[in-house]
């Protein structure tokens, strides 16, 4: 019998008009208990879907109310903590004499432990010191610092007003963070629209308890997320420049020319995971890896330019995706050319020696090269204008 996650593999809209049970009845006995196959299956297929399933299967826990609910929630929660860059411990799904009951502990790449609690409803008063001896105990067996480490409450909707109260008046407030999983979402959805993910690592501290009665550290936040996000509407606005002209000739295109933005990434994505037979997750808003984070790309898309009888298309490639790619044990480099049909991946290895060889814009904020395809008579080329004006490369060979 096959695995839920191969099911959902070998036909990707089979989950989407089904509810989370009917999907759990699917695995093992179709019952969440630590370390059993129905488990090891949930788990495996949260690696693999993309956020939007995890979002119908938050909403199905919260909505459904069925048997399991509350112990799912706390897997895709956990889920979600992965793909935010935390690396995840798992809890226990129901607490056992002489083990800790925590949910899970989330620790950032800079150390700090986030002691987890998942709560499907405020409706019922939580007992902060049990949580709170949870993190104790934690510290104790020096699983987590204590000066490194807090405790991050989720709870299944937005209105948490009594649990807020209960916090505020505990001795517990300075070490506890509340937020909803809505919000979790909300975050989740931001981080695959920001571009470098430094970003995200800046909005993750959020979740560590601040006292927040200066807030330069917000605006500080607020400023990056702006500009992170603004950069790449900036980078296509410069790329409406012709820049191979003389400074003399460059102008900006006219309104008219600015067609609407193309957006073909996930038509691409589909093409380049059936050739390499690799799930990849989103990680920001063109990079993507494999679960385990040993493969990954990047992947760009242009609207064709116009060149006299040819066209030529036009990507930016930014040092913060080139430092991600470095990173990786296997890693691609991927170009739509107008469509998906037009689709070229060239492994990293090949790729970097030639990126000394672009252009490159550098102003105040921002620096990135130009990567720059000709289409002459269905043969695709490269620029590398460092070389000498007119050095191209064949890259026709790494076709989709």
């Amino acid at each position: 019998m096959n695995s839920i996650t191969e099911i959902w593999a070998k036909s990707k809209g089979t989950f989407d008009s089904k509810s989370l049970s009917q999907i759990l009845a699917f695995a093992g006995d179709g019952k969440l208990k630590d370390n059993n196959v129905t488990s090891r299956e949930f788990r495996d297929l949260l690696d693999q879907v993309p956020s939007s399933l995890l979002k119908q299967f938050a909403d199905n826990c919260l909505t459904d109310g069925f048997s399991d609910s509350g112990l799912a929630l706390q897997d895709i929660i956990n889920q979600i903590g992965t793909r935010l860059g935390f690396t995840i411990e798992h809890g226990l799904y129901r607490g056992k004499q002489n083990d800790i009951g925590f949910d899970g502990i989330w620790t950032s790449t800079e150390g700090h432990s986030l002691v987890l609690e998942v709560k499907t409803t405020d409706a019922y008063r939580i007992n902060l010191d049990t949580i709170a001896e949870y993190r104790k105990k934690l510290i104790e067996q020096n699983r987590i610092s204590k000066t490194q480490s807090s405790i991050l409450i989720v709870v299944g909707r937005q209105d948490t007003g009594d649990l807020e109260a209960q916090i505020r008046g505990s001795q517990h407030a300075w070490d506890i963070r509340l937020l909803s999983t809505d919000s979790l979402l909300k975050l989740l959805s931001l981080k695959e629209t920001l571009n470098d993910t430094k970003t995200i690592q800046q909005i993750n501290e959020l979740l560590k308890p601040r006292e927040y009665t200066r807030i330069d550290k917000l605006i500080e936040l607020i400023f990056l997320t702006s500009k992170d996000l603004q950069l790449a509407e900036q980078t296509e606005e410069d790329i409406e420049q012709i820049e191979e002209l003389p400074t003399e000739k460059k102008k900006r295109k006219s309104s008219e020319d600015k067609a609407t933005p193309v957006n073909f990434h996930e038509q691409c994505l589909t093409r380049i995971t059936s050739k390499l037979n690799i799930n990849f997750i989103k990680q920001t808003r063109i990079s993507y890896t494999n679960k385990d984070k040993t493969t990954g790309l990047i992947c760009a898309i242009s609207k064709p330019h116009k060149q006299g009888q040819h066209e030529k298309f036009w990507f930016a490639f930014h040092p913060h995706q080139n430092d991600f790619l470095k990173t990786l044990n296997n890693a691609y480099v991927a170009f739509g050319c107008g469509s998906p049909e037009k689709l070229f991946l060239i492994p990293y290895k090949d790729f970097e020696p030639l990126v000394k060889n672009f252009w490159t814009t550098e102003n105040e904020d921002r620096m990135y090269w130009h990567v720059v395809i000709h289409n002459r008579d269905n043969k695709y080329l490269l620029a590398q204008p460092q070389i000498e004006k007119g050095s191209m490369v064949d890259i026709t060979k790494y076709k989709v």
